[in-house]
């Protein structure tokens, strides 16, 4: 009587999760300080100050009834009104209230539009690794194959010989993530223009659409003066996926949404079919005071001068003493090749020798790679950086350390 598949997923071990339960309970031995915890991608800056304020204005002014009650399901107006004029302020992109959803974070948009795309078994999504390891579930489950691209480890951009071999005519999307988790990469907009050329092509030959989900919930998290293009702009069969989760430091209120450009081909049936998904997974109605606190605060940036200096010394401190680094454009994450080759065994043995928690990327179809969040203290990262030291030289012979 019990789903087995839903079983597998609950009872299937986390390791971010167990690597930071871990960190938890060894803290409790050997002293917080003493455990370096890498592994979660949890915001480590306040929300902008607008952000409280708003809650309380909202909290003081608004009819109880109203504030706690019933929003449309898509979201309140207003509210996708605001969003809708911010996308146009910023990308130019003639966005309208209509074509956006609200929804509790963006795994829920992802899910959503993913069954929204998913018409038959036959059906296939293509995700280009490194990718969250989560996309196993959004898109499967939807009842629908994975094609899963190996990442072009020399750049980190698109493996574009890869996704042409893989695109046939049953591909209904390409998943996009960028800035990327786990990478940091930001794909440029040469990388996305060549992706659109790539599929106008392939629609043509096959007859039918084939979309890009564009997976952007660190949109706004980018480091020297590199911009995120906006990919509507660029190639219309786009469906964006974002969440506030990272931007204004909001991942435990759950606000995203998804938006359906409406220059897609059958905008307005992938609207529908989107939302009736939303409605299927129950994910209607997100929660109405955030919904009106993101309404007021759209324009908010977040301040990242705490996660640039935390990057600069890691990438620079670690690439000083030999370890192989894929330099971060954005997001939060430092991808960092296993020094022997075996990112478990590394993970296990700094966790064991130096308390130092590293997530592999296995999971996110990166192996022999670590992810490193280091959206952490920058004390912590001062105070981890003997403990990489050590682990380094650990893992040289004699001759290599003379």
């Amino acid at each position: 009587m019990i789903n087995e598949k839903c079983l597998g997923y609950g009872t299937a071990p986390s390791l971010i999760r167990e690597l930071f339960a871990y960190g938890l309970e060894k803290a409790k031995t050997v002293g917080p300080e003493n455990v370096y915890d890498y592994s979660m991608g949890n915001p480590s800056i306040p929300a902008p100050a607008k952000v409280n304020e708003s809650i309380r204005s909202i909290v003081g002014k608004e009819d109880p009834l109203k504030l706690h009650g019933y929003s449309l399901a898509n979201g309140i107006e207003e509210v996708r009104e605001a969003i809708a004029e911010n996308l146009n302020r910023r990308f130019h992109c003639n966005a309208k209230a209509g074509e956006l959803y609200l929804t509790c974070g963006c795994a829920p948009a992802l899910v959503s539009v993913a069954r929204a795309l998913t018409s038959c078994p036959e059906d296939e999504f293509i995700i280009n690794a490194p990718y969250f390891p989560e996309y196993n579930q959004f898109f499967t489950n939807a009842g629908a194959k994975l094609r899963i691209i190996p990442a072009d480890t020399a750049t980190f951009q698109l493996n574009f010989d890869r996704i042409e071999e893989a695109l046939n005519e049953h591909t209904s999307a390409v998943v996009i993530n960028s800035p990327n988790n786990p990478s940091g990469v930001v794909y440029s907009e040469e990388t996305l223009r060549k992706l659109g050329d790539l599929l106008d092509k392939a629609c043509a030959k096959y007859g039918h659409p084939i979309y890009i989900i564009a997976d952007e919930p660190y949109r706004e998290l980018v480091y020297d003066g590199v911009k995120v293009p906006f990919l509507p702009n660029l190639y219309p069969n786009t469906i964006v996926c974002y969440s506030w989760s990272k931007s204004l430091s909001l991942p435990g209120e759950r606000i995203g949404y998804f938006y359906v450009n409406g220059r897609c081909a059958d905008a307005e049936k992938v609207y529908a079919a989107a939302s009736g998904a939303a409605r299927e997974i129950g994910n209607v109605n997100a929660p109405t005071l955030i919904q009106r606190t993101v309404g007021l605060c759209v324009d908010e940036e977040p301040d990242l001068e705490t996660y640039d200096k935390n990057r600069t010394l890691l990438y620079r401190s670690l690439v000083s003493y030999g370890y192989e680094c894929v330099r971060p454009e954005g997001a939060f994450y430092l991808l960092v090749k296993a020094p022997g080759g075996d990112a478990e065994a590394f993970s296990e043995k700094a966790k064991r020798e130096q308390n130092l928690l590293l997530v592999p990327c296995t999971g996110f179809g990166c192996p022999g790679y670590l992810r490193i969040a280091y959206c952490v203290s920058n004390e912590m990262i001062r105070r981890s950086l003997p403990a990489f030291q050590a682990l380094l030289c650990d893992g040289k012979d004699e001759s290599e350390r003379r």
